[in-house]
């Protein structure tokens, strides 16, 4: 069974870190890409960061670029995302994601992890 697991969030200040990891399961991790998503209160879900299992490459908007770093450590069958300078916007809940197929659409989703940026 794919199981996808967010773990790592938590109540930081302003202008600190956290880092989430996401451990997966039941498929051959190296083989798919995976994503970042949050969903701050009242609002919709939105992708925070992509990274693609044929190149490593990775892809951020612009309200976390500089910030958050997504990796993943296909030994350990983790995704990782590591925020930097936290603001009090980035509180939301946070998924992973699993890609079917070289972007051809998500067809696995974990339980969110919830972060909570406040002074």
């Amino acid at each position: 069974e794919v199981q996808l697991q967010a773990s790592g969030g938590g109540l930081e200040q302003p202008g600190g870190s956290l880092r989430l990891s996401c451990t997966a399961s039941g498929f051959s991790f190296d083989d798919y890409s995976i994503a970042w998503f949050c969903q701050a209160p009242g609002k919709e879900r939105e992708g925070v960061s992509c990274i693609n299992s044929n190149d490593g490459s990775t892809t951020y908007p612009d309200s976390v670029k500089g910030r958050f770093t997504i990796s993943r450590d296909n030994a350990k069958n983790t995704l990782y995302l590591q925020m930097n300078s936290l603001k009090s916007e980035d509180t939301a809940v946070y998924y992973c994601a699993k890609d079917r197929g070289e972007w051809g659409g998500l067809d696995a989703w974990g339980q969110g992890t919830l972060v909570t940026v406040s002074s």
